[in-house]
Order: C-alpha cells, then sequence, then structure tokens
C-alpha cells in the first residue's frame, strides 16, 4: 500500500496541472461540481461513521467504568 501511494510525494505544480486537465476532459466542466458534491457527501459519511463508533466507544468504556465503580 505505502509503495502505491509513494509517487504522490513526487507531485509537482505541473503533475496537478496535468491531472486536472485530463479529469477536465474526460468528465467535462458540468460534471465536475457534481462529482466534488459526491466526494464532499461520502466524507461527510465517513466522518460521521467514524463519530459514531467512537461515541459508541466511549459509551462503552463509561459503562464499564460504572460497573467496575458499583462492585
Amino acid at each position: 500500500m505505502v509503495s502505491t501511494l509513494l509517487f504522490l510525494s513526487n507531485l509537482g505544480g505541473t503533475e496537478f496541472l496535468l491531472i486536472f486537465m485530463v479529469v477536465l476532459l474526460l468528465f467535462g466542466g458540468n460534471k465536475i461540481p457534481e462529482l466534488m458534491r459526491g466526494l464532499g457527501r461520502g466524507i461527510r459519511e465517513f466522518n460521521n461513521a467514524k463519530n459514531s463508533v467512537e461515541d459508541e466507544i466511549r459509551q462503552g468504556m463509561r459503562d464499564a467504568e460504572k460497573k467496575s465503580i458499583d462492585k
């Protein structure tokens, strides 16, 4: 996995511009905002799920702590 993402550290401004132009040619100017909205929704859903799991873990720890105090 690390070796797959290793090439990202060597990208400069020219490479990003070239990638942007290829994406623009493939999807067109009208589809890019739609793609970005979808990406934003996906990131938001991921963060909500992550926060939900963290809250459940914290609640479980609190419950376990209360049980140990009650004994």
